[in-house]
C-alpha cells in the first residue's frame, strides 16, 4: 500500500473543479501527494496546472470539490498552511531593484525570523545560491541561473515543509536547469515534499511520480517507469513524451 492510501498525503484532492464562467479551467481532478515524494505536474501552457497551484495555496478556492494540504482544509483555513509551504513561481517572485541581501531581508521579515535564524538562513541561501561575495549585487544585474537559485532560496527561507514550484525552468539554459534539479534532490533528501510543474517532458524522470495534466483533466499518474512500461505494448519503453502523445491522441 502506497504512503498515500495509508493516510500520509501531504496533499490530497478530491473532484476539484475551477469554473470561470463557463470554462473549466480545472475539471474535476482528484490525487494525492505522499509525503516526501518528488510530485511532477505535467501538461502544456494553459492545460489548468497553474489554476491548481493557486488553489493548493489558498490564493483561490475551487467552484467545487475538497482539497486538503499538510492535513488542513485549503479553502476553509488556508491561513493554517502558509507558514508551512513554499512558492515559487515562474516569475522568481525578486524584487529587481533590490540587492541580494535586501531581498533576503525582506523576505525574512515577511516570515518574522529571528535575527539568529535569519543570520543563519541566509548564509545557507548565499552558499546554496552561490552567491556569496554578490550580496550587494543588485537582483537585475545577475543572471537568470543565479536569480533562480536565489528565488528557490527566498521561497524557502522559512523551511517550509511543503514547497510548490511553478514552472521553475522557463526559460533556463539546460546547465542551470542541471544545477537547479540537483539542490531540488538535496531539498528533497532533507524531508521537504516538492510539487513541480513543467511542460519539459525530460524533467519528468526527476520525479518520484508524475501526473499528466490536459484541458483541465488529470489524463494519468504514475512513476515515470510504471507510465511508460503501461504504453510500451510489449515493445521498447517508450519516452515519456511519447506516452503524453500517446494518451492525448
Amino acid at each position: 500500500m502506497s504512503e498515500a492510501a495509508m493516510g500520509q498525503s501531504v496533499v490530497r484532492i478530491r473532484d476539484v473543479t475551477k469554473r470561470y464562467g463557463t470554462f473549466a479551467a480545472v475539471d474535476g481532478i482528484t490525487f494525492d501527494v505522499a509525503r516526501g515524494e518528488v510530485f511532477g505536474f505535467l501538461g502544456p501552457n494553459g492545460s489548468g496546472k497553474t489554476t491548481t497551484i493557486r488553489m493548493l495555496t489558498g490564493s483561490i478556492a475551487p467552484t467545487a470539490g475538497t482539497i486538503s494540504v499538510l492535513g488542513n482544509d485549503a479553502v476553509r483555513h488556508p491561513d493554517r498552511i502558509r507558514t508551512r509551504i513554499g512558492y515559487m513561481s515562474q516569475k522568481f517572485s525578486l524584487f529587481e531593484d533590490m540587492t541580494v541581501a535586501e531581498n533576503l531581508r525582506f523576505y525574512g521579515g515577511i516570515h518574522n525570523l529571528g535575527k539568529d535564524v535569519f543570520a543563519e538562513r541566509r548564509d545557507y541561501i548565499l552558499d546554496m545560491a552561490g552567491l556569496r561575495g554578490r550580496e550587494s549585487t543588485l537582483t537585475r544585474d545577475l543572471s537568470t541561473g543565479w536569480r533562480q537559485r536565489l528565488a528557490l532560496g527566498v521561497a524557502t527561507i522559512h523551511q517550509p515543509e511543503l514547497l510548490f514550484l511553478d514552472e521553475p525552468t522557463s526559460g533556463v539554459d539546460p546547465v542551470a536547469r542541471r544545477q537547479f534539479w540537483d539542490l531540488l534532490y538535496e531539498m528533497s533528501g532533507a524531508g521537504v515534499t516538492l510539487f513541480v510543474t513543467t511542460h519539459y517532458m525530460e524533467e519528468a524522470t526527476n520525479c518520484t511520480r508524475l501526473a499528466f495534466m490536459y484541458r483541465g483533466k488529470v489524463i494519468a499518474d504514475g512513476s515515470p517507469r510504471e507510465l511508460r512500461e503501461a504504453h510500451a505494448g510489449g515493445g521498447p519503453l517508450p519516452s515519456l513524451e511519447d506516452v503524453f502523445v500517446e494518451l492525448v491522441g
